[in-house]
């Protein structure tokens, strides 16, 4: 089969990208480095290109119900604003996506889902009383990350009314005409913002932002050491089918105040207490842990690996395992099956310097 190349393809591979397979597209791994890019957004502000990713628009609040059913969290009671991290579940409460939904007016809401999952999304979402329209073919998604990003947008003469959203806002903004949609949000940590933008100005908006000193193009490699520097799970790899928002300690994003599809049967797994939880990990080392790597605790197999790299920020291996609740405290001391590596339970965020909810004025 042939993958799939984004709007921004030939931006990304007149940057000096170097491509891999990820779910079907053809996307930056690097451009100048992993390392390399990872500090930079840290310090500066780097740009990704995210247009695999799926964006959704649900009209009308009985639709926004319908949404909010398939859920672990209600979006009608959302503010509009708002942005709102969720899980879409199955029936067996099992996670079939994690997604964000933000509420643009109070009848529009917008969704953002991952790429591996995004046929099922897209068919239980416009097939179903939901009646979602899929508007992901229209759409370029450019996420500008780090402490110098808001500068940059400025600089690149977008609405100065982007100062005033908050941590995990947003909302439709217009730039030279044309009617796009920011949240300050991401996936690294840092002080940033997703732009959705209408394909047509998509490569030039990538050229200006990229045309900035403070700004590098990121791929792939540089996006997972950040997140999993900050505990951020990864679809299908973290959470895995069969996982349920329990499991993916996502506790906090569950709203048991309201009916949801699966909530019986999440109800009894919380009550019975007998499921593994994803957890960060870290060594004190440069050695990284390894992603199927089984863990011990006093000779017994208490979990495995889902996510492990060295993590630039804070000079030792880092990542995420799914493991039992009983050893899942930080600090506990964990080794790897038949290796000499020995692997900490860690409180998340692992890297905790990030700028993120920082005030901007």
């Amino acid at each position: 089969m042939e993958l799939k190349r984004t709007p921004l393809f030939e931006c990304c591979e007149k940057s000096g990208g170097r491509f891999v397979d990820f779910h079907g597209w053809y996307l930056p791994v690097q451009f100048e480095g992993i390392i390399s890019e990872h500090l930079h957004v840290r310090s500066h502000a780097g740009i990704f290109d995210c247009s695999h990713m799926g964006e959704f628009l649900i009209h009308g609040q009985d639709k926004m119900a319908h949404f909010s059913y398939l859920t672990c969290g209600d979006f009608t009671s959302l503010p509009v604003g708002k942005c709102r991290y969720t899980a879409l579940l199955n029936r067996d409460s099992s996670i079939l996506d994690d997604c964000v939904g933000i509420k643009l007016n109070e009848e529009t809401l917008f969704v953002i889902t991952n790429a591996g999952p995004l046929e099922q999304v897209s068919s239980l979402l416009c097939d179903s009383s939901v009646q979602a329209e899929d508007i992901t073919q229209q759409l370029v998604k450019i996420d500008i990350q780090g402490p110098k990003s808001l500068d940059v947008l400025l600089d690149s003469n977008f609405n100065p009314q982007i100062k005033g959203l908050k941590y995990w806002t947003g909302g439709t903004f217009e730039y030279k005409g044309e009617k796009i949609i920011i949240t300050r949000a991401g996936y690294t940590g840092e002080l940033g913002y997703e732009l959705y933008l209408p394909i047509s100005i998509g490569p030039d908006i990538w050229d200006k932002l990229l045309s900035h000193p403070e700004v590098k193009p990121c791929g792939l490699g540089a996006r997972d050491t950040l997140r999993t520097e900050m505990g951020y799970p990864l679809n299908g790899q973290d959470i895995l089918p069969g996982s349920t928002p329990l499991m993916a300690s996502m506790d906090r994003f569950i709203d048991w105040e309201h009916d949801f599809v699966g909530k019986d049967l999440l109800l009894q797994q919380k009550d019975r207490g007998d499921y593994r939880i994803l957890t960060g990990i870290k060594t004190n080392t440069r050695q990284a842990p390894r992603r199927n790597q089984k863990l011990m605790f006093q000779d017994h197999e208490i979990g495995e690996v889902t996510s492990g790299t060295y993590g630039p920020s804070v000079g030792v291996g880092v990542g995420l395992a799914m493991l039992d609740k009983r050893v899942a405290n930080p600090g506990t001391v964990l080794q790897v099956a038949e290796r000499s590596l020995q692997i900490e339970v860690s409180s998340i965020p692992i890297y905790q310097n990030g700028t993120a909810r920082k005030k901007v004025s």
